[in-house]
């Protein structure tokens, strides 16, 4: 095979855009994820005064969107992309992605709306003083409450694993078709979200950084980041034990070059070794800056192990 450079070879398919809109994803996935965990084991912490929950408000959302726009302009021909919001396939993942794209959002609206029904009241009182009727539409919600929250949890686990479906579906890459990649995805998905919410934490409350929500990300993180490290040392146990195109693959990948380099100073470096040797360091100090310099590296190694797996996944065919 004939290389171009790193980022234009022959074999490639899909390039950085589809990495920016796998992390994207992964964020919003990861936010929702933790926000409901919040909600389960902290009650009294996950109000809509809490910065996570705001986080989650302003940013899976939008991260959704954002992602699927850019997903759309990717497409060959973006302005027939409506077609497959209407018409699924069963044997497509791109299909079915779609769908959960669609449940997710009505029902992320949903439980978002009800988490902040004061403020959104307030809001439709001062502007929308005519739409009366969504006060009424509340207390309809209500004692569905707690299926509501289940499923969005289920929406978000299944959508944070669906990046990782999407690029296993693409079986003529040996290394891509690894039945890990959804579980890593997923984590290294929540994994963004911690880091994000520490961000969002550490603006807000630059006095008091070790709040009852920092104190609940910092558990989650401690599991998150060595599940993480441990399926992505799965991952490449499972390509060095596989068949020979495997193999290939993971040589491409790790036996020298460019790529090789973005790994282990990138994705371990920047992503693992920094914010797991940093850890004292930020928990010893009220600092904030400490916080977003360390979370900021744990958000760039997800976003850099994103685009790992998307260009190396690609350097073998079988």
């Amino acid at each position: 095979m004939t290389t171009a450079s790193a980022f234009h070879f022959e074999s490639l398919v899909w390039d950085w855009p589809i990495a920016v809109y796998l992390f994207l994803i992964g964020v919003s996935a990861g936010l929702v994820v933790l926000a409901i965990l919040l909600r389960h084991f902290y009650p009294s912490e996950a109000t809509s005064n809490s910065t996570l929950m705001r986080a989650t408000l302003l940013l899976a959302p939008t991260t959704i969107i954002l992602g699927l726009l850019i997903l759309i302009f990717h497409l060959t021909r973006p302005w027939t992309f409506w077609k497959l919001m209407f018409h699924y396939s069963p044997t497509s993942v791109m299909s079915m992605g779609v769908m959960l794209f669609q449940v997710y959002m009505v029902v992320l609206i949903v439980w978002l709306a009800n988490v902040f029904q004061s403020e959104l009241v307030e809001l439709q009182q001062k502007w929308l003083p005519r739409l009366g009727f969504i006060q009424r539409l509340f207390p309809l919600f209500t004692p569905a409450m707690r299926v509501i929250e289940v499923t969005m949890l289920v929406l978000a686990v299944l959508l944070g694993a669906y990046t990782g479906f999407l690029l296993s579906a693409l079986k003529s890459y040996p290394f891509l078709n690894n039945p890990i990649l959804p579980a890593l995805f997923l984590f290294s998905g929540i994994s963004s979200g911690i880091a994000v919410a520490l961000i969002a934490l550490a603006l807000r409350y630059r006095k008091n950084i070790h709040n009852q929500e920092a104190h609940f990300l910092h558990r989650v993180e401690s599991f998150v980041v060595w599940l993480e490290i441990f399926l992505l040392a799965a991952f490449f146990i499972g390509l060095a034990l596989g068949d020979d195109g495997k193999m290939r693959a993971l040589i491409a990948a790790l036996g020298g070059g460019f790529w090789t380099w973005w790994f282990w100073i990138g994705v371990v470096g920047i992503g693992f070794i920094i914010p797991l040797s940093l850890k004292k360091w930020v928990n010893k100090s009220q600092t904030a800056s400490r916080v977003i310099l360390v979370s900021s590296a744990s958000l760039i190694g997800v976003f850099l192990l994103r685009f790992f797996v998307l260009y190396a996944g690609q350097l073998t065919v079988a």
